[in-house]
């Protein structure tokens, strides 16, 4: 019987493995410091941020159905390197624009359709809606968890104030032959602010 290769891309860790790619190249472009931040086992991520990254599910329907509305895209930074596309993003609730996730994304543009690779670079919905539209299949496994103090720039993303400790993880979205399709750092504002309008 075969051995399941599956599990390796994510079990074991590449030497270059960075906690916070592709979040780090635009801070470096930026010429800005990360914010502090750690790795933190799953089993020591808090509620409801346990819920919403302790899983091995697409974010974009994960945040929905907790917040109970869909959700659009603001695209903070951007650039691409031959068929590597990177951009900063802000998840936002439709109707209230309350933002739900702070994040960078490396997305390997060679492994979708043409149909998906152009409505990626049209920057209008999250990579979640266009697996979903695209039946594209794959896995998303995350890598690790985080927490992390909050700086300037996540403070003003996602409208906080003061010094925060936020959680997220690292991503990572195989195709079925264990590509990675994207490479993903996704943030969560503070818990309890999906009352807020």
């Amino acid at each position: 019987m075969p051995e399941k290769t599956n599990i390796l891309p994510y079990a074991i860790r590449a030497a270059d493995f960075s906690l916070a790619h592709p979040l780090d190249e635009f801070y470096a472009l930026a010429g800005q410091a990360l914010p502090p931040l750690q790795e933190v086992e799953g089993v020591g991520v808090p509620e409801p941020y346990k819920t919403l990254l302790v899983h091995q599910n697409d974010m974009t329907p994960t945040l929905e159905k907790f917040h109970q509305s869909r959700i659009h895209l603001q695209v903070v930074g951007r650039r691409s390197m031959e068929e590597a596309y990177y951009r900063e993003v802000v998840l936002l609730l439709d109707g209230t624009d309350q933002p739900v996730e702070f994040g960078a994304i490396k997305i390997n543009l060679g492994l979708f359709p043409q149909e998906a690779r152009a409505e990626i670079l049209q920057e209008k919905l999250p990579l979640g809606y266009i697996l979903a539209e695209y039946k594209i299949p794959h896995a998303s496994r995350p890598r690790a968890f985080i927490r992390l103090a909050s700086d300037h720039l996540i403070n003003g993303l996602l409208k906080l104030s003061g010094a925060q400790v936020l959680y997220g993880r690292r991503n990572t979205l195989f195709d079925p032959q264990q590509r990675p399709l994207a490479e993903i750092v996704e943030i969560l504002p503070t818990a309890g602010k999906k009352d807020v309008a």
